[in-house]
C-alpha cells in the first residue's frame, strides 16, 4: 500500500546515520516516493572576530556548507543507482529548519535517527521532542541500534468517545491514520502488528470511597459496561481499518488487539516492553487548530518511557507554532 509521497530524511554524516538512510531509501522505493536527504549545520555567529588575514564570515560559512555537501554526496552516492534523491544542507537550529522545510515543501514524513539518550535515560533528546511537538507531518525517530527489519509494531489508539464533537472527529481521524500507517509498515516489514487501547472507568475509585461507598456489584457492573463500550468502539475501528487496508491484508497481518484497563501513560510503555516492540505508532497531539495545544501530557509521558523507535502522527488540522518568517 503506497502511503508516503515525499520523504524527508535527516542525517548527520559521520554519526552512524547509514541505517536510517537505508530505511528511508527502502521506504521511498516501496512507496514510489521522492526522497530528500538533509543535514542541518549551525550558523556561524557573524560577530566573531576572525584572525587577521583569515576568511571573512560569509566565506567561512560557505566553505562549511561545501564541506558538508561533499560529505553528503559521499554518503548518498551508493544509493543513487536505486533511487533518484536530492541532498540539501540547511543552516540554523535543527528542529526549526526541519519544520520550515516541511512547511515550504509539503513533505509528508520526516525520518531521522533518534538523538542519544540524555542523562535522565530518555530516548529522545531536545530536538527530537521539539519535532514531536511541532512538526506538522509524521515524524519517525529510529533508534541507532534498531534492527534492519522490524519484527513487532505496536499501534496505540484512543477510542474513548467522551470528547466534544470537533475533538472527537479529530481523534477518530487520527486513529485511522495510526492504523493505516502501522498496518502499511507491518506489511512492508513482514512484522507482527499489535493494536492497543488503554481504558479506565472514570469515577471507579470515588465509587469505592467513603463518600459514595456503592455496593461492589454495582461498581463491577459499571466497570464492565465501560469495558464493553470500549470493546465495541475498538472492534468498529478495526473493521474500518480492514476496509482501508483491505481484508486480504488484515487476514495476512492478523493483528493482535489489546484492550487494557489502566492508565495509558503506564500501560503503553509496559506493553511495548512486554511484546518487545521495535516501533510504536501513536498520536502526539490532543487538540487541533490552536498552536498552544501541542502535545498531551499522556503522550509526552509515554515518549519519555519507551525505549524503541517511534512514528508520531498529528491529526488533521494541526497548527504548528513554527513560522517561516521567524
Amino acid at each position: 500500500m503506497k502511503r508516503f509521497k515525499d520523504i524527508f530524511c535527516v542525517v548527520a554524516p559521520g554519526t552512524g546515520c547509514k541505517p536510517v538512510l537505508e530505511r528511508a531509501v527502502t521506504l521511498a522505493e516501496n512507496n514510489q516516493a521522492s526522497l530528500t536527504v538533509i543535514d542541518v549545520i549551525e550558523r556561524i555567529p557573524s560577530g566573531i572576530k576572525m584572525p587577521k588575514g583569515g576568511p571573512i564570515f560569509a566565506d567561512l560559512q560557505a566553505a562549511t556548507v561545501r564541506a558538508h555537501e561533499q560529505e553528503m554526496d559521499s554518503l548518498i552516492e551508493p544509493y543513487r543507482q536505486r533511487i533518484d534523491m536530492q541532498a540539501k544542507v540547511l543552516i540554523g537550529m535543527p528542529f526549526l529548519e526541519i519544520v520550515r522545510e516541511v512547511l515550504r515543501n509539503g513533505r509528508d514524513l520526516v525520518i531521522k535517527t533518534a538523538e542519544t539518550c540524555d542523562w535522565q535515560g530518555r530516548l529522545f533528546g531536545s530536538d527530537d521532542m521539539h519535532l514531536l511537538r511541532k512538526c506538522p507531518c509524521p515524524v519517525w525517530l529510529i533508534k541507532a541500534e534498531a534492527p534492519k527489519s522490524f519484527q513487532c509494531i505496536l499501534a496505540a489508539v484512543d477510542v474513548d468517545d467522551g470528547y466534544p464533537p470537533a475533538e472527537l472527529t479529530s481523534r477518530q481521524a487520527l486513529n485511522r491514520q495510526i492504523l493505516e500507517m502501522a498496518g502499511s509498515l507491518a506489511l512492508s516489514e513482514f512484522a507482527q502488528l499489535h493494536v492497543a487501547h488503554v481504558w479506565e472507568a472514570v469515577g471507579e475509585s470515588v465509587m469505592r470511597g467513603a463518600i459514595m461507598h456503592m455496593p461492589e456489584e454495582d461498581i463491577t457492573a459499571y466497570v464492565e459496561q465501560v469495558r464493553q463500550h470500549r470493546q465495541g468502539s475498538l472492534d468498529a475501528l478495526m473493521r474500518e481499518a480492514g476496509s482501508t487496508l483491505g481484508h486480504d491484508a488484515m487476514d495476512y497481518l492478523k493483528p493482535r488487539v489489546h484492550l487494557v484497563q489502566g492508565w495509558a501513560r503506564q500501560e503503553i510503555p509496559a506493553l511495548a516492553k512486554r511484546i518487545d516492540a521495535d516501533l510504536v505508532v501513536m498520536g502526539t497531539v490532543v487538540r487541533t487548530g490552536l498552536a498552544g495545544f501541542i502535545m498531551g501530557n499522556t503522550a509526552e509521558t509515554i515518549l519519555n518511557q519507551i525505549g524503541c523507535s517511534v512514528l508520531a502522527i498529528k491529526p488533521p488540522g494541526f497548527a504548528t507554532p513554527v513560522m517561516l518568517e521567524d
